[in-house]
């Protein structure tokens, strides 16, 4: 089976790994530091907190800019159901802006017409958690504009987009947001196995997420409510929780950051051919990526002409019987079972809906080859032909 996605884990990243089993420290040791110094100073940020998932991290960066009852949190429709699940864990409400077609990011003409609207309703958001989808960020400076106007804070959901540039500058940097969120996942840009990573240019929000990711709790004597009793003392002073990355985790990231930019050419080269590949295939548009953006490629994703659930269903199906993992990002959450019980509704958002009906996502990671792209598409188009004769129209 070609997957969909796929770590690359070389002997220096098993050596790390073993090199901290050997060592003092397994868990809260000198490599998380490290791993977090070296990914603020590649993104040109101020701080960085490394944290067990990017879940964590967007959870406990809501937390941090004070999101909890009362409070709205808007995000794209189109990811994965922690972009919006993170205001929910706060006891906040949550909507959705629908995204940009072409794109498959947050559209920034839509989230002004809804803060036109929230702001005559009363309803602004608190935060807004823009996704930068396959790899590309979205629109930012626009964003920050809206944010300036509007009176709400930032949180980039940059799970995909790890090693990707929006204006020549890193994605991370945090000019256009209050915190921007990394995921290390084993099928995204860079892996440390699981974990996540926020960052920010406010000091005063990273000791925040800090305190969050480790029970509430500090040392530092600055912070504490009386004063320290000894070196050993510290003080609970919030409800925080365990979500520290450990150094098992943290070694295997800096081993993999050594390949980032690797990484990422490697699937700019791919997501390239297939773009000259698909070319040749009429009914297949892929997504497109602005001109002031790099991507990261997480994701590899094509649209069919027309949306066609029993054609994109066929086509997936036959894939996966070929061995070719096709797949499917995203179900937009509010068509997700819990998120039609808090009250959405299909056709809500239908740029998202119209996107779900199209698209497919196929394999890319650094490996993939050549042969495998050319089986990929060659199956493809084969594949379309056969499920557009079985609906009985064209696409």
């Amino acid at each position: 089976m070609i997957p969909y996605g796929k770590q690359q884990i070389s002997e220096q990243d098993v050596a790390a790994v073993i090199e901290v089993l050997r060592s003092d420290w397994l868990t809260q040791g000198p490599k998380v530091p490290e791993f977090e110094h070296k990914i603020a100073e590649y993104c040109h940020a101020g701080y960085a907190v490394a944290v067990n998932s990017a879940t964590s991290a967007l959870h406990i960066a809501c937390l941090a800019l004070q999101v909890g009852p009362g409070d709205r949190v808007w995000t794209s429709p189109n990811s994965f159901v922690a972009s919006a699940n993170c205001a929910l864990y706060c006891g906040a409400s949550v909507d959705f802006i629908d995204i940009d077609l072409q794109t498959g990011n947050l559209c920034v003409q839509a989230l002004e017409q809804k803060l036109q609207q929230a702001k005559q309703d009363g309803t602004l958001p608190k935060v807004v958690i823009p996704v930068h989808f396959a790899g590309q960020s979205c629109p930012m400076e626009a964003i920050a504009s809206l944010a300036d106007r509007y009176g709400f804070a930032v949180i980039e959901d940059a799970s995909h987009a790890v090693g990707a540039s929006y204006q020549q500058r890193p994605v991370g940097d945090c000019r256009y947001s209050d915190i921007c969120i990394f995921s290390f996942h084993p099928v995204k840009i860079i892996t440390s196995a699981e974990g996540g990573m926020a960052l920010t240019n406010s000091p005063q929000l990273a000791r925040t997420m800090q305190r969050l990711r480790s029970h509430g709790i500090t040392s530092i004597e600055t912070e504490m409510t009386e004063p320290s009793h000894g070196p050993w003392y510290y003080q609970q002073i919030g409800l925080g929780f365990n979500y520290r990355m450990t150094d098992l985790q943290a070694a295997l990231g800096l081993s993999q950051f050594t390949e980032l930019t690797r990484f990422v050419e490697s699937r700019n080269v791919l997501a390239r051919r297939y773009n000259e590949l698909c070319q040749h295939i009429p009914q297949l548009e892929p997504l497109k990526v602005q001109s002031d953006c790099l991507s990261s490629y997480h994701l590899y994703v094509v649209l069919l002409q027309q949306a066609n659930r029993q054609v994109q269903r066929q086509l997936i199906t036959k894939l996966r019987q070929l061995g070719i993992m096709a797949h499917l990002h995203y179900i937009p959450i509010h068509l997700q079972p819990y998120y039609q019980q808090l009250g959405f509704q299909a056709g809500q958002f239908p740029q998202a809906e119209n996107y779900y009906q199209r698209a497919i996502t196929l394999p890319l990671y650094p490996g993939l080859t050549a042969a495998e792209q050319d089986l990929i598409i060659e199956s493809l188009q084969a594949c379309l032909l056969a499920a557009t004769e079985q609906a009985g129209q064209g696409l």
